[in-house]
């Protein structure tokens, strides 16, 4: 079993992601971008009106699950600012060199015409139920071109949505090991953190997000911050390696010996992928819940909050490099050796305790959207039943081997978006005015 997946990560890194990555996901990234005439340029003056001001939220004259518009915006950041903005700049460094930094943030900047199309489109055709129950997302907007892709991207989604959440709590029980704690306790506490939000549905995730992104968001960013600044000659030459590195075959002195052009594009945007969802369309299933009047407005804010993937990411993929930590074997504990290195005391519990909030923000996340998306399915029967499927795998994922588990979660992902990226494209082109800004 274990040479079956290594064949399969191997096969796929040379073969199959390259190809998926880069041409198709950023090929379509562009293609929205020129559809939408550079909404994420044109639109910031709106964005800025949003949120300094409020959103039209429609009647809730049916009493139905929907929810405050920026809850539904917290609830989305929640899967996409998690483990994968701090662990994900760092593999794709350790793996395409440090050009792969500039691709992830490239990719960020096209994608979030596709993020704020998937969001649009998950507002403009979500349904509610008589008693109330909204559902939303890429299962609603492709059953309307084609029920076949509909089928094929929630049977996928699903698998996705609990490796994701396998994933994160994966990393953190990595990352508290190192502390000397024993990973199934781990696993246990954030399994039953995860099942008591769940018991409360759509508004409790959304009040909790809305509390704990903002404060994971600045705690990680003003530390990593300080950290950079007391190394301002090698945050400069790091810069310069990634600027300079994202356009030379020349390989990188320090870092991955092979990495090429295509190489750092190929792990820069696979990665950028997995860090804000754009192209999967998962994180446009909590905005459907949201409570507005002009999907466009909804899309705005979504397109805009990829600001705080980049932020991320880029301090992320920056440590790195400044402390040196783009060598050796596959690891996903890279941040917390950078953070132990800058500060050995406080950063250790700093990073500790933003990593837990990102991961337990994430995986209820990710959870609340494999909910909607089993429900899509069996119109809200079995659901127990999901949930307890959710909660056991996230209790047993820290004693998987993560290098085969991220392979496996490649492969699926990419079965997972293929269905979206091209309903969205025959949406965009059949409907462009439901995204006019």
């Amino acid at each position: 079993m274990t040479g079956f997946f290594s064949w399969l990560a191997t096969t796929w890194s040379s073969v199959l992601s390259p190809v998926i990555s880069t041409v198709l996901f950023f090929g379509v990234a562009i293609v929205l971008t020129l559809i939408t005439r550079f909404a994420q340029i044109r639109a910031f003056p709106r964005f800025m009106r949003l949120i300094t001001g409020t959103i039209q939220e429609f009647k809730d004259e049916k009493k139905t699950d929907a929810i405050n518009p920026f809850h539904a915006l917290f609830a989305a950041m929640a899967t996409t600012l998690g483990m994968g903005n701090i662990v994900g700049p760092g593999i794709a460094i350790l793996t395409g060199g440090p050009g792969a930094l500039f691709w992830l943030i490239v990719y960020i900047f096209f994608a979030s015409a596709t993020k704020f199309t998937e969001v649009v489109f998950a507002l403009e055709t979500r349904t509610i139920s008589a008693d109330g129950k909204i559902m939303g997302g890429p299962m609603r907007y492709l059953h309307t071109i084609s029920p076949f892709l509909a089928r094929w991207y929630t049977y996928f989604a699903l698998i996705l949505f609990v490796g994701f959440s396998m994933l994160q709590s994966n990393t953190l029980a990595n990352i508290y090991a190192l502390e000397s704690l024993p990973k199934p306790a781990i696993g246990a506490v954030l399994a039953m953190i995860v099942f008591i939000t769940l018991r409360g549905g759509a508004q409790r995730v959304g009040d909790i997000a809305s509390k704990l992104v903002p404060i994971m968001f600045v705690l990680y960013i003003v530390f990593a911050i300080i950290l950079l600044s007391r190394n301002l000659h090698a945050l400069g030459d790091a810069i310069a390696l990634v600027l300079s590195s994202a356009f030379s075959s020349k390989a990188a002195l320090g870092c991955f010996a092979g990495a090429s052009v295509m190489h750092a594009m190929q792990a820069g945007v696979y990665k950028a992928i997995f860090i804000t969802e754009a192209g999967i369309g998962t994180s446009s299933i909590p905005h459907a819940m949201a409570a507005t009047k002009r999907p466009v407005d909804q899309g705005i804010l979504a397109m805009f909050s990829m600001i705080s993937d980049a932020i991320i990411s880029i301090t992320s993929g920056l440590l790195v490099l400044v402390m040196g930590l783009c060598n050796g074997p596959f690891r996903s504990t890279m941040i917390y050796e950078a953070f132990k290195m800058g500060s050995p005391v406080a950063g250790r519990f700093v990073l500790l305790a933003t990593v837990t909030l990102f991961v337990v923000t994430t995986v209820i996340g990710n959870a609340f959207n494999g909910m909607q998306t089993f429900t899509s399915l069996t119109r809200y029967r079995w659901l127990h039943s999901y949930i307890a499927l959710t909660v056991g795998m996230i209790f047993i994922a820290p004693l998987i081997e993560t290098q085969y588990a991220w392979a496996i979660m490649d492969v699926i992902l990419a079965f997972v978006a293929i269905p979206n990226i091209i309903g969205l494209v025959i949406l965009a082109y059949k409907k462009p005015e439901v995204l006019k800004v």
